[in-house]
């Protein structure tokens, strides 16, 4: 086999890892204001129905009461169960609210903190952004090395700016936020991410269902600009060639799982995979969309 035949599936491994559920047939549906916006596992629905006043279950899954009418209700509601469902340990809660949608762009019906999300198997938002610096020997991208203390991908290389999109903020203004945070990026230089593609997986874990949406950038900065660690996220930035993140993409196990395809479309866009067959890179192309 051919490097560049080789070079596909591994590849690939990441957008099956990323998308690991066969079917959501053993998982149970449940919605808000009559539209689905998650799947549950059998242990969690087994808890809801301690709770018949605010959840109902019929043949279509379960479902918030219909009494609780409108996002400040459905908030309200979904928040105590979070607390009271965190207490019996079924998440770990993060202080940190997210919108509850039905898609990615649908209206926010309600808010839940972000820790139950993947319990609830609702959708969660966030920003990834390649930043680059152009060179005569191809592009080069800044990457950080996440904090070792971190919950998820401790250690594992990750962009130079990434994070969930919490309740009431759109992806640019999230983007703006982040950079500041994590990398001590200016607002203006930040503001000139240009968005680039959208990724969204389906990926079964221990802690329930991740049905995550990616809003990527690409950020051509300067020489000469430096990101520096400005909060616990991250322990340094690294700055290094595209071709070799492409090899530690394809060969190793350091970069962050989601992160893996974040660069993947870097490739893609930027050329490093023009040696690639036109259809394993349209199969790529289409992995990531979801």
């Amino acid at each position: 086999m051919s490097p560049d035949q080789d070079l596909f599936p591994r590849l690939w491994r990441h957008v099956e890892a990323c998308n690991n559920l066969a079917s959501p047939a053993h998982l149970i549906p449940f919605r808000v204001a009559g539209q689905q916006v998650g799947w549950m596992g059998a242990e969690l629905a087994r808890a809801l129905s301690f709770f018949p006043r605010d959840v109902h279950f019929d043949r279509d899954g379960a479902a918030l009461a219909g009494r609780i009418r409108g996002e400040g209700a459905a908030t309200t509601a979904l928040e105590r169960l979070a607390r009271l469902l965190a207490a019996r340990g079924h998440f770990r809660l993060r202080d940190e609210p997210f919108d509850v949608r039905a898609t990615a762009d649908g209206p926010v019906l309600a808010r839940i903190d972000r820790g139950a999300l993947p319990a609830f198997g609702i959708i969660s938002q966030g920003v990834h952004v390649n930043g680059f610096v152009r060179r005569a020997d191809g592009p080069h991208l800044w990457v950080g090395w996440r904090s070792r203390h971190k919950a998820v991908a401790p250690g594992k290389i990750d962009n130079i700016v990434a994070g969930g999109i919490p309740a009431g903020l759109s992806p640019d203004e999230c983007l703006v936020k982040e950079a500041a945070e994590e990398a001590s990026l200016p607002a203006e230089l930040a503001a000139s991410a240009v968005p680039v593609e959208r990724i969204a997986y389906v990926m079964a874990n221990d802690e329930g269902l991740r049905r995550d949406v990616l809003h990527c950038y690409d950020l051509e900065l300067p020489e000469g600009v430096v990101p520096r660690p400005s909060d616990d996220e991250v322990e340094r930035f690294e700055l290094r060639p595209a071709r070799d993140l492409l090899r530690e993409v394809a060969e190793g196990d350091r970069v962050k799982f989601n992160v893996n395809l974040v660069m993947t479309g870097f490739f893609l866009r930027h050329g490093l995979l023009d040696d690639l067959p036109e259809e394993a890179r349209r199969r790529l192309r289409a992995g990531l969309a979801g």
